[in-house]
């Protein structure tokens, strides 16, 4: 029972408890210092051996005009014969009537890595006399890779790796005019940039001189901002300072930068493909072999291939599945989920 007693209160104040001393100290504030090896870091080594029996997907578009080379360039890209012929040797070529798009899957290793590469053509894109709506089939094979991904991913029971056939990167092809960029160019590039990432580069560079591709470079940029078309790599999408710094050496001029040569490392890469080596100072080189000397595919004195190479697989290959995964396909899963829920 309660005592009617008053209680007593004690004057003194109340112990306060001891502070509790954290594990992490507090001048380092990295976090807790190691006084032995632990074997954190072989996280890596058990990363880098599970890819590289996995191996890991990659999926690439190019689009343009009959004749730009873009065959070429993709073998020249991969160094082997990965992409197809619209029509059989021997064969009269014929211009398909509508955009036919042609997949052709690979899988490449090199030094124990595998890559399941998938190439898609468009055969017939801006050949017609009336080219309205010409961008409709590639629009729509798009996002019916992100509807098969998206599809797979909302099973209730899905499978432990969803196959992934989303296109990661979109090459254009500019003819090499030496112009502006004509309203089909404009056009495409701006309804793409939404939901790929669009790289465009100058085909056939060889038939330009250096300073009309400088000059040609220059007008294509202009356009482009004129236009507010965003191609890769997006400045929106620059999160880290070292992937900010990568891509401000590759991305387009600065707005009001009007020199006659700038650096090499810009988009639109002018780019030569070539499928057959030749001899040249003793060694075997990709090239093109003209009246007046050899160009030299991987050569940066001769044309921007190997910077083309280098962002697409050396340097920006997952940067450009990760855009493709967290931003286009993000943006079409949220729309489509929110069209499945309105009544």
């Amino acid at each position: 029972g309660s005592s009617l007693e008053p209680e007593e209160h004690s004057m003194e104040p109340p112990a306060v408890p001891e502070e509790e001393t954290p594990l992490t100290a507090a001048s380092d504030p990295a976090g807790c210092q190691l006084f032995g090896y632990v074997g954190i870091e072989a996280v890596l080594e058990q990363m880098k051996i599970k890819t590289m029996k996995t191996g890991f997907e990659f999926n690439i578009m190019v689009v343009g005009q009959s004749g730009l080379g873009k065959s070429t360039m993709v073998n020249t890209l991969f160094k082997s014969k990965v992409s197809r012929k619209a029509s059989q040797p021997g064969q009269e070529e014929r211009i398909p009537k509508t955009v036919q798009l042609q997949s052709v899957t690979h899988v490449i290793e090199e030094k124990g890595v595998k890559m399941k590469l998938t190439v898609t053509d468009t055969p017939g894109f801006g050949d017609q006399i009336n080219n309205e709506n010409c961008w409709e089939p590639i629009i729509k094979y798009i996002n019916e890779q992100y509807e098969r991904y998206l599809r797979e991913e909302i099973l209730i029971t899905r499978k432990r790796k969803i196959p992934d056939t989303r296109v990661h990167g979109c090459v254009y092809f500019v003819p090499p005019t030496g112009h502006w960029l004509r309203p089909l160019d404009l056009e495409f590039m701006r309804r793409l940039s939404k939901i790929v990432n669009v790289v465009p580069v100058i085909a056939k560079a060889d038939t330009l001189t250096l300073e009309e591709r400088a000059e040609f470079k220059q007008r294509i940029q202009e356009d482009l901002k004129t236009h507010a078309i965003s191609v890769y790599p997006q400045e929106d999408f620059d999160q880290d300072p070292d992937d900010r710094a990568l891509n401000d050496r590759i991305r387009l001029a600065p707005r009001g930068e009007r020199a006659p040569l700038r650096s090499q490392e810009k988009i639109p890469f002018a780019v030569v493909g070539a499928d057959q080596e030749h001899q040249v100072n003793g060694k075997r080189v990709l090239g093109r072999k003209t009246k007046w000397g050899i160009i030299e595919v991987e050569n940066p004195a001769h044309c921007e291939f190997p910077l083309l190479r280098d962002l697409l697989i050396r340097s920006r290959l997952q940067d450009l599945k990760d855009i493709t995964h967290n931003v286009h396909y993000e943006s079409y899963r949220v729309r489509r989920l929110n069209e499945s829920n309105r009544p």
